[in-house]
This record gives C-alpha cells, structure tokens and sequence, in this order.
C-alpha cells in the first residue's frame, strides 16, 4: 500500500511538473490521435451521408457491418496492416512500418466504421419533413445535405468526439505498427506498458493520470455535446 501511495505522489509531481519525457509522449499520442481523427472524419462523415441519403443495394448489410466493426479489435487491424507495409508486404517499398504515418494509417481505419455509422444514426434522427422541405425549395443534395448536418452537427461533433476517445487509448496499432520508438512513435499507452514491464511504475501511472484527463475532458464534451442535440 506504501508502494503504491508513494507512486501515486510521485505521479502527480511528475504531471504538475511537466516532465520534458512525458511531454514528448502525451505530445506523440496527441498529434496522431488528432491527425487519424481529422481524416477519418473527412472520409466518414461524407460515407455516412452517401449512406443515409441514398438507396442503396443491400443497404442494411452495410450498416451491419459497419456496427460490426466498431467492435474490431486493434491487434487485428495492427496484423492486416502490418503485412501489407512489411518489407515484403505489398507497400513495403514505402518504408512505412514503424513511422508515425503508420500508426495514422492504421488508427484511421479502426476508427472511419465509428464516424460513419455514428453519423448515420444522427442522420436517422432527424425529421424527415426538413429534408423534403428543403427538396421542394429546389435544393440539390449539397444543400440538403448542409441542411441536415445543420440540424444534425452535435451529435456528428459528438461522433467525432468519441473517434477520438477509441484512439488516444488504443494500444495494438500504436505497439504493432509503430514499434514504441522512444521520442518517435512511443504513445501514453505504449509507453505505460513499457514502463510497466521494467518495473517502473511512476511514469506509468502519471501517463495513466494525463490519459484519464484527456479521456475525461472528452467525455464532457460528448456528454455536452448530445444534450445540445436534445435541447
């Protein structure tokens, strides 16, 4: 129990005094879970859409599937990609593997079936009449579309919030694909399992500490986000 309190102390005083080693880890974890974030919103948001908007073949299966895959677990995600950007993988001419762009890669497409199907279930929330309404003023469906992302936003804001929150926690890709380069690709998660295994527990626990913060905050901001979208 001394153990652990004397940890936690030593945690906090490490946090509050900005660390310069733990300031490059949070800073790694942050420009790469923002960076798989902005482009998996660009590629999700306008899917989901193409999706809700149009009446395509089969097209409760894609949203099976779609809801399916908010369930895939990282480590198989960080395998299939890591067999196509391998040396012998298709892409391996790229020299992709254990690089940052990796680990984007890798994030974003863990996190494109929850920006998509989470805006498709905003979409289907919103009252059919403001869609036809805006139809028969003429509208083509770019209008209709900056309609209902209109009525939509919070919760595709929202959408977007919790994306975020699936990848500043992931640990598969970021360890598989990235490889826990120190000052490189080393993430909060990574390297709190790093430090774990060598026995060091109080960078691990202040990166626990800043991870909690960031995921808190999100969560505050989805949280206030969905009662804007019921307001």
């Amino acid at each position: 129990m001394d153990i652990f309190i004397d940890s936690l102390v030593s945690a906090f005083l490490l946090v509050f005094s900005l660390d310069p080693e733990m300031i490059l880890i949070v800073g790694v974890s942050l420009k790469v879970s923002v960076a798989s974030t902005i482009t998996a919103s660009i590629i999700g948001v306008p899917s989901g859409f193409f999706i809700a908007f149009n009446p395509l073949p089969f097209k409760r299966m894609i949203i099976t599937v779609l809801n399916t895959l908010l369930a895939l677990p990282t480590v198989v995600i960080g395998l299939f990609i890591y067999s196509l950007i391998a040396r012998r993988g298709i892409f391996g001419a790229f020299d992709l593997l254990y690089t940052q762009k990796a680990m984007v890669i890798g994030q974003v497409i863990l996190i494109i079936p929850v920006v998509t199907a989470f805006t498709i279930s905003a979409i289907s929330r919103i009252d059919e009449r403001y869609r036809k309404t805006a139809m028969t003023l003429g509208a083509n469906q770019i209008k209709v579309a900056c309609v209902v992302f209109r009525e939509a936003r919070f919760a595709i804001v929202a959408a977007v919030i919790a994306a975020f929150g699936r990848v500043i926690s992931e640990i598969g890709i970021s360890m598989m694909l990235g490889g826990n380069i120190k000052g490189f690709t080393r993430t909060m998660t990574t390297a709190m399992a790093l430090e774990y295994d060598k026995g060091s527990f109080v960078l691990s626990i202040a990166l626990g500490i800043v991870l909690l913060g960031i995921s808190f905050g999100m969560n505050l901001m989805f949280h206030f986000f969905q009662g804007k979208n019921r307001i």
